[in-house]
């Protein structure tokens, strides 16, 4: 199970709080979704299935770069890869993924030139995602860089 977005932020303390959980399970382990379900109300909190990988092309090599949590049972839970969250948080560029990503930054959970170098090797499947304009998207990533 990977961890991606508020739920990472929360974990790694660079924010106190999160709206949702955003995951991403890979494989689907048996009983995951009723175990969701309850959590979901025990916590109160919403839980989306949602990743990168699904708004940006996956960085190859996403998964040896995700950070370990915990094993509990048969469950592994991972961070995402911080590239690939950083960059999908570049793309979409709201004040809070700005904020996130500058935090990754300073925690060197990310590092400018691995950004760039992850960019290049997506770019050539974004045309797999027509919402995103590659030269916009590159700007986005010029611009977090230079903060």
């Amino acid at each position: 199970m990977y961890l991606t977005g508020g739920a990472t932020a929360v974990l790694l303390n660079w924010r106190p709080t999160t709206i949702d959980v955003d995951l991403k399970l890979d494989p689907e382990p048996p009983g995951a979704f009723d175990a969701i379900a309850r959590l979901k109300d025990e916590l109160d909190v919403n839980v989306e299935l949602a990743a990168p990988d699904q708004f940006i092309p996956a960085i190859p090599g996403w998964h040896v770069r995700s950070l370990f949590i915990a094993k509990h049972g048969q469950v592994e839970f991972f961070h995402y890869d911080f590239l690939g969250q950083a960059l999908s948080k570049i793309e979409r560029g709201h004040t809070q993924d700005r904020l996130d990503v500058r935090a990754m930054l300073e925690r060197s959970l990310v590092q400018p030139d691995a950004l760039r170098a992850a960019f290049e090797q997506i770019e050539p499947f974004l045309k797999r995602f027509p919402a995103i304009d590659p030269d916009s998207f590159r700007a986005k990533l010029h611009e977090a860089l230079d903060e």
